[in-house]
Order: C-alpha cells, then sequence, then structure tokens
C-alpha cells in the first residue's frame, strides 16, 4: 500500500483488479478546496489510456512488478522461450503478450520481461536493433533523387519501408516501436 503522494512515473497500481502502469501524475493544490492528484494510467495489459483523479493522500494498492533482463531463444508452437541470464529459469511469454515485437526478435535478443505473481505481463525490447535485409527489389538507376521508398522484407520476417538504395543483404537498424528504417548499421 501507498498514498497518492508516494506516486511516481513507472509504478504499477492495482486498482478494481486490473494492474495500471502511472506514465504521468501532477499534484494540484488549488486555493480553494483540498489538494488532488491528477494522473495519467496505462492498462498494462490491454494497453488501454485513462485519465484518473485521486484526493491527496489517498492509499492505493501498489503491485510488484518484477523486471528482468532475458534471452529470447526460441519459438515453441505459439509461445516465445526466454531464459533469465542469473538463474537460466525459462520461462513460456504468448505471443498476444509479446504484441508487436515479435516481428523483431531474433535469437539471443537481450530483452527485458515484466513478471507480475509468476505471470509475465509484457516484454520490453531494445528500442534499436540491427537486422538483415532478407529480401527487396533492387532500385532502378534514376530513382534515388526521387526519395522514394520501397518494402524490404527483414530476417525476422517483418516487412518494413526502405529508401530505394537499399539491397538484399545490407545490415539495417530498425525502430522496434514503430517499424522504421533508421539507417545503415556499420
Amino acid at each position: 500500500m501507498a498514498t497518492t503522494n508516494d506516486l511516481k512515473n513507472g509504478m504499477v497500481l492495482n486498482l478494481d483488479g486490473q494492474l495500471w502502469a502511472v506514465t504521468e501524475f501532477q499534484h494540484v493544490k488549488p486555493g480553494k478546496g483540498g489538494a488532488f492528484v491528477r494522473t495519467t494510467l496505462k492498462n498494462v495489459l490491454s494497453g488501454k489510456v485513462v485519465d484518473r483523479t485521486f484526493n491527496a493522500g489517498t492509499k492505493v494498492d501498489t503491485a510488484t512488478v518484477d523486471k528482468r533482463n532475458m534471452t529470447y531463444l526460441y519459438k515453441d508452437g505459439t509461445d516465445f522461450v526466454f531464459m533469465d541470464g542469473e538463474t537460466y529459469d525459462q520461462i513460456h511469454v504468448p505471443t498476444e503478450t509479446v504484441g508487436g515485437g515479435a516481428d523483431y526478435l531474433l535469437e539471443n535478443t537481450e530483452v527485458v520481461v515484466a513478471v507480475h505473481e509468476g505471470t509475465p505481463l509484457y516484454v520490453e525490447l531494445p528500442v534499436t536493433l540491427e537486422l538483415v535485409v532478407q529480401h527487396t527489389d533492387p532500385g532502378l538507376q534514376g530513382d534515388r533523387s526521387t526519395g522514394g521508398t520501397k518494402p524490404a522484407t527483414l530476417e525476422t520476417g517483418a516487412q518494413i519501408q526502405v529508401p530505394l538504395f537499399v539491397n538484399t543483404g545490407d545490415k539495417l537498424k530498425v525502430d522496434t516501436r514503430d517499424g522504421r528504417y533508421l539507417g545503415r548499421a556499420n
């Protein structure tokens, strides 16, 4: 248990049986009336974002979320298998929990897995990953000045848009949050 005065960004609250992460909070002391705390909460499982106001000093139930550095090993049916680097424990994470990050997971990728009471909540990938282009159509001579893009398939199977000068076999930096091309990797 904590009070609303103890809220911090990233703290996870257990409200009405659901887990909510605090993304923003603001203590407000109006000239008239009691102080209150205005918060923006994000549902850990569904991603839904809501604004909620609490009276100052109200008790809220905090949830213990254990964030562990893990290594992606392999895909087992519909589950992804991750290994804890310290204890060598392996956990199975369903595809729905991994979400869109599944498109950019390569074996031996280091990720952060958030676990609450033995249940994996979400998987945080590094913001940028270096991936090899498995296939893309060659750019035509003269196309380079237009600044256009073309589709490319990465080694993980993900499809992204890349500039026309990118060729099959090039190693690229990709933003795992939205699949944007960030440049060539050295």
